[in-house]
């Protein structure tokens, strides 16, 4: 019976996932890298097959927030918790993120930090099915707290976490990805991912990232609706 109670509860939330996705803006974006990214996400969101999938259910809507960081000391949110329940809401992010002036940002890549941000969004966010943090990102952690220290904390317990790593191309017979993109894609698999369906989505440079996070939008978004759509007819029959 506890269990049928915790389920029933789930199926009547507002929120069938809340989102947020971290956005890096340390001393390795330059101007036109942390225009590219901005747009890109702008871009994702608003790609037909990624509103399709935001809307499919508006009786439960995604609930998206958006912030940078940097150092240990810098996260800025560019986007509060908003449900995006319709296409005007998602067209009015999207021009909320081609329209931000870049701030001033210490240099350090604070990737700990950044998810202990996170987590505390999501505390005092909607209570919603499931809780996904996407962190973009194109170097290691530097900073303190270390990525490591803030999962074994609990920060990041019952939230999934994925990353979008951004490489930088080389060309040498064709686009290759350089050996450090693939060492970078390492350490996000072993120090930042959490959660058993997490995973890495990798950009080839910057001007990949718009497709980038149209492919890891997809590939939660359409996951997770057909997932939550299965569990109650199997379970009680329509």
């Amino acid at each position: 019976m506890l269990a049928l109670s915790i389920w029933v509860g789930a199926a009547h939330a507002a929120c069938r996932q809340a989102l947020i996705l971290a956005l890096d803006v340390s001393g390795s974006v330059d101007e036109r890298e942390y225009a590219l990214q901005l747009n890109g996400v702008a871009a994702a969101l608003q790609d037909a097959d990624v509103v399709a999938a935001l809307l499919e259910f508006p009786e439960a809507p995604v609930h998206l927030a958006i912030f940078e960081w940097s150092a240990a000391e810098y996260q800025a949110l560019i986007q509060d918790w908003v449900p995006l329940a319709d296409r005007a809401t998602i067209d009015a992010v999207a021009d909320r993120l081609r329209n931000r002036e870049r701030q001033a940002a210490p240099v350090a890549t604070g990737l700990g930090a950044a998810m202990l941000y996170a987590g505390q969004k999501f505390r005092d966010g909607p209570v919603c099915w499931k809780r996904t943090l996407d962190i973009s990102g194109d170097g290691r952690n530097n900073d303190w707290p270390v990525p490591k220290h803030v999962k074994q904390g609990g920060a990041m317990n019952g939230i999934t976490v994925n990353g979008l790593v951004i490489g930088i191309e080389t060309l040498q017979h064709g686009f290759e990805p350089t050996v450090g993109v693939a060492e970078l894609t390492a350490y996000y698999r072993a120090r930042i991912l959490h959660g058993p369906d997490a995973f890495v989505e990798v950009a080839l440079g910057y001007g990949e990232y718009a497709d980038a996070m149209r492919r890891k939008l997809l590939r939660e978004l359409v996951t997770f609706s057909s997932s939550a759509l299965d569990v109650p007819e199997t379970r009680f029959g329509g």
